[in-house]
């Protein structure tokens, strides 16, 4: 479906095509004409479909279209890391740029000229508020700011939001908006925590799906079958003859991250670390050295495994198997972008044989796995069934399906 085909305001197809946007992908094509007919949605759609355009464009057009105050604050959307609301700043910049609406960015890690501009974008009524929850309660809780315009209410990446724990301090910001509104909020994943959220904020809104894409045939997937105290001999390995070139090891802990660091640190390996106890200013200084190649090993948790813009990463290993084939994906899609070749590796003790079975099911696919090195000890046999239905060792045994075809429908 081409974009000139939903009806949009003029000065929003300027945008579309000085941004080189022609056609829409599954979830906009979905999800853009709920959204235009003023409808609550849930939508359970991964990073890389296409969704920031898929609420933002019909959330501009609403606005262009119908009457509101112009000295108000009109529409708040949430996101989970100040990574996530830079990147729909930017797009919103873009969309907007033949429009006469203002927006404002209001995350953490800034200076006090920062902390101003969203001060008076907040208290002056700026037509569209890009926030993460803590940022905007800060400030919330020092200003007297007026939320009884409000509109439109979007939350992104909602599953990601309640696992990082912002539940309560989302539903404080909803009790102050207007109960005659539109909300919509994406969600790569459906656990029973999205569903009670959708359940307390939304009304009677129409979910759309997207199908979890697989993962491109240009990433090269492989396994290594292990006992858990061999995953870091393998590294050693891997690591003995070439260094690291942009490379991104995924663990399930922060507290797994930090081990991982420190022993690789010791091979004298040019490693960095990231995870939830990183304030922003470490986290943007551990990203910079990363891109510029000064740090060419990262070790993290799932905090980057989605929204971070990095196009040249050579190599993605799973040291723990993820939760799931949406985990999965979002993972080793860090590598193999713009066009490019990448390879993902991942680590199969006997404990999480299962699960990678599952994966592959998926996939529809055995993944290859590689003969563990002579000198590195006899590997465990890959009997998946053998270990199905045992908990692993400090993780719940519970597991989140993979979302079937794409379907549109009421709840």
């Amino acid at each position: 479906m081409r974009f000139d085909e939903f009806s949009f305001c003029e000065e929003l197809m300027e945008g579309l095509r000085a941004m080189n946007f022609k056609t829409a992908t599954p979830v906009q094509e979905e999800t853009i004409p709920v959204i235009l007919k003023k409808q609550d949605v849930i939508s359970c759609a991964q990073t890389g479909t296409g969704k920031t355009a898929a609420f933002l464009l019909p959330l501009l057009n609403n606005l262009r279209t119908e009457a509101h105050d112009v000295n108000a604050l009109n529409a708040i959307i949430m996101a989970p890391t100040r990574e996530l609301a830079q990147q729909i700043d930017q797009q919103m910049e873009g969309f907007s740029y033949f429009l006469p609406f203002s927006s404002v960015a209001v995350y953490g890690g800034n200076d006090s000229q920062a902390w101003d501009v969203q001060k008076c974008g907040l208290t002056k009524g700026a037509d569209v508020v890009i926030a993460t929850p803590g940022r905007l309660l800060s400030h919330i809780n020092l200003y007297d700011i007026d939320f009884s315009k409000v509109k439109y209410f979007i939350l992104d990446e909602a599953d990601r939001m309640l696992d990082m724990g912002f539940y309560d301090d989302i539903m404080r910001i909803v009790k102050l908006l207007p109960k005659e509104r539109q909300t919509i909020m994406f969600s790569a994943t459906m656990p029973p925590k999205i569903r009670q959220l959708a359940k307390s904020i939304l009304n009677n809104p129409v979910e759309i799906r997207i199908a979890v894409s697989r993962p491109p045939e240009s990433i090269m997937q492989t396994a290594f079958v292990c006992y858990e105290s061999q995953k870091i001999k393998i590294i050693r390995h891997l690591f003995s003859t070439q260094e690291p070139n942009k490379v991104i090891l995924f663990s399930g802990s922060k507290m797994k991250v930090k081990e991982i660091t420190k022993t690789l640190r010791t091979m004298k390996l040019p490693v960095g670390e990231m995870h939830s106890d990183l304030d922003q200013a470490q986290r943007d200084h551990v990203m910079h050295e990363f891109r510029n190649g000064r740090v060419n090993l990262l070790v993290a948790t799932d905090i980057v495994s989605r929204g971070i813009d990095i196009d040249d990463i050579s190599l993605v290993i799973n040291y723990d198997v993820p939760h799931d084939a949406e985990d999965y994906v979002h993972r080793i899609g860090r590598t193999a972008r713009a066009n490019a070749e990448g390879m993902a590796i991942t680590f199969v003790s006997e404990e999480e044989q299962w699960k990678f079975k599952q994966i592959e099911d998926f996939l529809s696919k055995d993944i290859y796995k590689i003969p563990l090195p002579e000198e590195l000890g006899e590997a465990p046999a890959y009997e998946p069934e053998k270990h199905r239905g045992k908990p692993q060792r400090g993780r719940g045994s519970g597991r989140r399906v993979p979302h079937g075809r794409k379907t549109s429908k009421k709840r």
